[in-house]
């Protein structure tokens, strides 16, 4: 830990990128001189720089869930600024590129940006503007290169894999304490918890099952399962995610969903299936994030509580 780092020193460094982010248009409505969103602005200056390729990577560099991306890329396409190509070796990729138009707005963001930046930097001191280039660049390297900072998972988490003593009775807990203070959900939700993951428990030697569950120290943190059984052959079925209300925030469950995932790709399932309820906004991105689409909702009470019901899937490879 840089100890130099004080609160003081933080707060007057939020201050100033809050102020950057004003100044800079990204609060107005269009970006750049543009009537385009951030995200849309930085699609067509990624592809004009050859940073992305296709939907995948531009999701992976803007850290935008799959869903959000495709509606952004149809969007450029109907305003006819990008256009998708075959790809060479991938059927189930495209290539993206800027078409004739999409190059010409390039042109324009870019001189747009750099006058504005010109305009600002020409009022200070040269040394002045070589600390503010040095700064930038260490800046946005160093959170470049913070892959447990950006998923926010704490040291001293161990994950671990398939059965391991007292997982049923602690997810259960999780599960009950968690649904019963917000969802009021009762015991009839609680039992169906702990019978149905007994009866899971019991198969999970099938190297088609298997579950996730993180822990700091003895204490378990969030866990996921994935039953490749009870839904037939080719078809997986995610059950039981849920992370402590203490960890939550700390990127568990993103780790989570991202084993599971990895683990259904390993194995080739055609698709992978789960339920919940609409309201669980923060379980929603995951899923989304994690290539996952909602697929059908209803009314239903399954859990005990009449609520919504959704089902959402994930195709192989998704």
């Amino acid at each position: 830990m840089n100890h130099a780092l004080i609160t003081p020193r933080i707060d007057r460094m939020r201050s100033a990128a809050r102020s950057i982010v004003r100044e800079l248009g990204f609060m107005q409505k269009g970006l750049a001189g543009t009537e385009l969103s951030p995200s849309a602005v930085h699609t067509i200056i990624e592809l004009g720089y050859g940073t992305v390729e296709n939907a995948g990577d531009l999701g992976r560099l803007l850290h935008l869930e799959k869903s959000s991306i495709s509606r952004l890329v149809q969007k450029l396409e109907n305003e006819g600024l990008i256009e998708g190509g075959p790809h060479p070796s991938d059927k189930r990729s495209r290539i993206l590129s800027l078409t004739p138009n999409g190059r010409n707005l390039l042109g324009d963001v870019e001189k747009y940006a750099r006058r504005q930046l010109r305009s600002a930097l020409d009022v200070l001191p040269a040394d002045d503007v070589s600390q503010i280039e040095t700064g930038l660049i260490l800046f946005a390297k160093s959170l470049r290169a913070k892959p447990e900072h950006a998923s926010g998972v704490v040291s001293g988490v161990e994950l671990h894999q398939g059965y391991r003593s007292g997982v049923i009775a602690s997810v259960a807990y999780l599960h009950a304490s968690f649904y019963s203070q917000y969802y009021w959900f009762g015991s009839v939700f609680e039992r169906k918890v702990a019978t149905e993951m007994s009866e899971f428990m019991g198969r999970i030697d099938n190297p088609m099952n298997t579950t996730f569950s993180a822990y700091l120290g003895d204490e378990l943190l969030g866990s996921v399962s994935l039953d490749g059984e009870d839904l037939g052959e080719g078809t997986g079925h995610l059950r039981w995610f849920i992370v402590s209300k203490e960890a939550q925030g700390m990127g568990i469950g993103n780790l989570l969903i991202s084993k599971v995932t990895a683990f259904v790709d390993q194995y080739a399932f055609d698709r992978t299936r789960l339920w919940t309820f609409k309201g669980l906004d923060a379980a929603r991105h995951l899923y989304e994030k994690h290539g996952f689409m909602l697929t059908d909702e209803a009314t239903g009470t399954q859990w005990g509580t009449e609520v919504v019901e959704q089902e959402f899937v994930r195709q192989h490879g998704g």
